[in-house]
């Protein structure tokens, strides 16, 4: 709720000058995730050891992809991984029945999402950065834990 503006109208958002591309004005401040306060945390560990210390098991870690995308083009890096994981493990997006993804930028969201051709009614169900505030430092626990606990 840091980044509610109810005096927002289209005609504001209109006039906001665009950030990396001024030739094409696809991101504004109006379609960036305004930066929060936040914390989450995540316990990593055997099925065992949870065990044995009385731990729920929220999810299973089956697998990770490392890409690399130019910087210049910053924030598409799940149109890369997700094909890149969902190869190795041997799934496809239909398999997966929910995805959080990183919203910084709403044209960098949506590239993704438009790329990978995932249903958008399995991505950021509760609201991704945009919504919800970009808490830098914390966002990839952010977004394991909301997606473990929508999962449940």
């Amino acid at each position: 709720d840091d980044g509610i503006r109810s005096q927002t109208t289209p005609e504001i958002l209109s006039k906001l000058k665009p950030v990396f591309d001024p030739q094409n004005r696809s991101t504004t401040a109006g379609k960036s995730s305004q930066m929060t306060d936040g914390a989450a945390a995540i316990l990593l560990t055997t099925r065992a050891h949870a065990a044995h210390l009385n731990l729920p098991i929220l999810g299973i870690y089956r697998s990770f992809s490392v890409v690399g995308v130019p910087p210049s083009i910053m924030g598409i890096g799940p149109a890369v991984a997700i094909p890149k994981l969902l190869n190795d493990a041997k799934i496809s997006t239909e398999d997966v029945e929910l995805y959080e993804i990183n919203e910084a930028f709403a044209s960098q969201a949506k590239y993704c999402i438009e790329v990978l051709g995932l249903d958008t009614s399995k991505v950021n169900v509760n609201g991704g950065a945009i919504a919800l505030g970009h808490p830098l430092g914390c966002t990839g626990a952010r977004l394991t834990v909301s997606l473990l606990h929508e999962m449940k």
